[in-house]
């Protein structure tokens, strides 16, 4: 992932950052892995971060979209997989307020991985957390009120 002019705006620089540290703690199978970050070959040059992640093929809401049929068994594996992310990613406190269907990455065996947590926040932030949403289809109903 090749964020362009990482440092121009404050707060992509803030997500960018959040995500890093987030994911740099976690291991787990339905999570998605950072495996490297690309640095500059000179400091004067470092506009650019490059961020290595795990290699995945596309994401649930590019299935959705497609004409391959789905059954009821790989529903059921997809939602079993993302509440075992969901529940490591809880169990180590963190919030990733951003889930849609195009932040779950998939790769050809169906493997599903919880990905972008540029808007997670740990539960001791909760206090001062902004109400703020990307995604406002895949909000729950009490933030839109």
């Amino acid at each position: 992932k090749k964020i362009g002019n990482a440092f121009d705006n404050r707060i992509d620089a803030k997500r960018t950052l959040r995500e890093i540290k987030l994911l740099r703690h976690m291991d787990h199978e339905n999570v998605i892995a950072i495996k490297d970050i690309i640095r500059p070959p000179q400091k004067e040059n470092f506009n650019d971060v490059y961020i290595v992640y795990e290699l995945m093929d596309t994401d649930l809401h590019q299935i959705i979209r497609s004409n391959q049929p789905l059954n009821d068994d790989h529903c059921r594996y997809f939602l079993y997989q993302l509440l075992r992310g969901l529940k490591y990613v809880h169990s180590a406190n963190v919030l990733h307020r951003d889930l849609k269907p195009s932040n779950l990455l998939m790769n050809a065996n169906c493997d599903l991985k919880i990905g972008d947590f540029g808007l997670a926040r740990t539960t001791s932030e909760t206090d001062f957390m902004t109400e703020y949403v990307v995604t406002r289809w895949y909000s729950a109903p009490e933030i839109l009120l």
